[in-house]
């Protein structure tokens, strides 16, 4: 049955005598000269002497130690720092940010054994008093006058209300070591504060409204502030659920959590909860039956403490990079990381845990950890959509942390650009610009083993390229795409006349960030491209973000519609509401007839393309589009592709310093003379990712060609 603190005097929250003397301290604030005030209490006090300097009494309103407004005050819960808690889509914790771990506690969810503990140690009249336990004082005063002259030198006195007023202002307020000496300074100012306060807030809160937010300042040891840690951390409990024995060991360690830390001093800890259990049976909150029970259970702390860590590095395995992106995402819509460290949000994302964990594993088969070093494998799932572009998982082999030789890296790897480039997925914007300039997706273009553009030049002489894929003979563009020769990109180049129509395509299609990188002289990378006109642009050199190519693909399979790829559901503040971040809205980049078009295009590659051994072995028998890309030297490849329903990029590469070429081998390793490709390591991370994701999705075809752009409104290229 739940024991309530005891009722006595419930009804007597204000005493004649301690109305008299509020009354009294507030005409005395008012003073002007220094004077000697001695304050006779009556009633329940059979007599003390308080010396108080006027003076001192008239600073407190304007007390730099105060900080809590005027004329005097009072201490506002918002100020207190709590915990923010991010959650993939389902509402399931994922990580936790904070600078003192505090969940609010409503105090109707804190158990009346846990109440009646700490008012019967540490304020067993604070059900009768109004906010200064003036019988306390008394005695204070006598004490401290008698051997030090002194007032208030730590001889106790301190109500529950009063402690209050002093924690908020110490984990509240402070913000650096001499604010937090300032707020628990042995002086008079500091007490004439928590008296006054104290006074003011017994006037406007009840008492279960002041215990509850003793309850959740308190600093209860080992990370845990507030109640709801302290049942969390010690018993893996909520405050609604606390027994006797573990309400009473609380209470227990509230006055000096280092010296009676149930772990580390704990035949401390455990002669100060029977000492607590003595004074509630005293109060009579419990009877001494109870508390004898109580006594013969041992501490009951969980093995190990059941402490949150904090940040995205200590998240959810495997969810590290997606909580960064999500603190990097809100930190550019205002709502920094000290703001989420302090403010007690609620974000849920869009985060799925059956897309991470398939990402993540697939991730981390592909390229094992501990056994590959110096090799990123990241993978980034979008669902593709109208109204917005919802990021579904963001993995890697590695995980989110500082120790390279732990396989980690402080990188966020799927949302951070890859040095070396995607390589020929670029290629898909020079297409799209050429079918925008009038060519058609199976229209006939050049490619031979070698072509020397008659546009661009390189230091100088023509721009010469040589590859993989070339024919004697023509192609459709669609062929080209899925056999990748470098020759047909650059000739298109030349056609286009100029780099900066693939370079915005780029742009409108999805990399925006990826372009705005900053490049030599002080440009951007899309700066940069343009004014030395690269027609190696077309062949994918340039840094890239995983994430920006998943929604590339996203923004194809959605009629050309691009959404900035989002990782928020909702947010909502302390108090649950909801908390309004601004958006970029989705824009038509290119027209649907272009967009379908294209997929088409694209949907070559796992059948008849580069990427075709990848998807046989996965046994993918679904439409869908794709690309793949290898740099020079094979330090980095990818993969990116989607079906209607899903989008996702993968990007493989060397992040040994410095970077070496890459062996697709089992595992895949840094070599010499590289044989890694986007049909390898990528695209096998790829289906292994997507393949299990759609096992319970129906199959969707790809949207019918523009018969306008089948064929182009120009000659074909050659």
């Amino acid at each position: 049955m739940p024991v309530r603190p005891s009722p006595e005097g419930r009804h007597r929250l204000c005493p004649p005598p301690a109305v008299r003397t509020r009354h009294l301290i507030r005409t005395v604030t008012a003073a002007s000269t220094p004077v000697v005030t001695v304050i006779v209490v009556a009633g329940t006090l059979l007599a003390a002497l308080l010396v108080i300097p006027a003076a001192a009494l008239a600073r407190v309103a304007t007390s730099p130690l105060s900080g809590i407004g005027a004329p005097i005050g009072l201490p506002d819960p918002a100020d207190t720092p709590l915990a923010t808690v991010i959650t993939d889509r389902t509402g399931e914790p994922i990580a936790r940010l904070y600078d003192q771990f505090r969940v609010p506690t409503d105090p109707d969810d804190i158990a009346d054994t846990m109440k009646a503990a700490v008012v019967a140690i540490e304020d067993r009249r604070f059900f009768s008093h109004g906010g200064v336990d003036w019988r306390g004082v008394a005695r204070a005063v006598a004490s401290n006058l008698a051997t030090s002259g002194a007032a208030f030198d730590g001889q106790g006195a301190s109500t529950i209300t009063m402690q209050y007023v002093k924690n908020h202002r110490l984990y509240a307020l402070a913000d650096d070591p001499a604010e937090r000496d300032a707020a628990v300074a042995d002086t008079l100012d500091r007490k004439l504060l928590d008296v006054t306060v104290a006074l003011a807030l017994e006037d406007r809160l009840t008492k279960d409204e002041i215990l509850a937010r003793y309850l959740d300042t308190v600093y209860f040891g080992n990370g845990a502030y507030g109640v709801a840690a302290a049942a969390r951390t010690y018993f893996a409990t909520t405050p609604a659920e606390l027994t006797l024995p573990q309400a009473a060991l609380l209470a227990a360690v509230v006055k000096a959590p280092s010296d009676f830390d149930p772990v580390d001093e704990p035949a401390a800890a455990l002669a100060r909860r029977d000492l607590v259990l003595s004074a509630m049976v005293e109060v009579g909150s419990i009877t001494p039956h109870q508390a004898d029970a109580a006594r013969t259970t041992g501490l009951g702390v969980v093995e190990p403490l059941a402490q949150v860590e904090r940040g995205c590095v200590a998240a959810d395995p495997g969810t590290g990079f997606f909580c960064r992106y999500v603190v990097d995402h809100l930190e550019r819509r205002g709502l920094d990381a000290e703001e989420l460290r302090t403010g007690g949000y609620t974000i849920r994302t869009t985060l799925d845990p059956r897309a991470q964990q398939a990402a993540v594993r697939a991730a981390e088969q592909q390229v094992p950890p501990g056994t590959t070093d110096g090799i990123a494998n990241a993978v980034a799932v979008v669902a593709p959509g109208r109204d917005a572009h919802r990021v579904l998982a963001l993995a890697a082999n590695l995980d989110l942390g500082p120790d390279a030789a732990r396989g980690q890296t402080a990188y966020a790897l799927p949302t951070t650009a890859v040095p070396y480039g995607a390589g020929s997925i670029y290629k898909i914007f020079t297409a799209a610009a050429a079918l925008e300039a009038g060519l058609g997706i199976r229209s006939e273009v050049p490619a031979p083993e070698r072509y020397t553009s008659e546009v661009f030049t390189d230091g100088g002489e023509p721009y010469t390229v040589t590859g993989d894929g070339g024919a004697a003979d023509d192609i459709t563009l669609q062929r080209a795409l899925a056999l990748s020769p470098n020759t047909t990109f650059v000739a298109l180049l030349d056609e286009l006349g100029s780099v900066d129509p693939v370079v915005d395509m780029a742009y409108r299609l999805g990399m925006r960030e990826s372009l705005g990188l900053a490049a030599d002289g002080g440009r951007t990378v899309g700066e940069a491209v343009r004014a030395q006109e690269q027609a190696s642009f077309t062949l994918g050199p340039v840094p890239a973000i995983p994430l920006e190519l998943a929604n590339v693909a996203a923004t194809l399979v959605s009629g050309g519609v691009w959404c900035p790829p989002t990782p928020i559901v909702e947010a909502t503040d302390r108090t649950g509401a909801p908390v309004p971040l601004p958006r970029t809205p989705c824009e038509q980049a290119v027209p649907e007839a272009l967009a379908d078009t294209l997929a088409v295009g694209l949907s070559d590659d796992t059948t008849l393309g580069t990427a075709a051994d990848a998807a046989d072995a996965a046994g993918w028998d679904r439409p869908m589009i794709g690309k793949t890309g290898t740099t020079q030297n094979n330090r980095s490849a990818g993969f990116v592709g989607a079906t209607p329903q899903l989008a996702a990029a993968v990007l493989t590469w060397s992040n040994a310093d410095p970077p070496r070429p890459v062996c697709a081998g089992d595992p895949p390793h840094l070599c010499t003379s590289g044989t890694l490709f986007g049909g390898t390591v990528p695209a096998e991370t790829w289906f292994a990712t997507m393949s299990p994701l759609h096992d319970d999705l129906p199959v969707a075809p790809l949207p019918e060609p523009d018969p306008a752009l089948l064929h182009g409104r120009i000659a074909d290229a050659g």
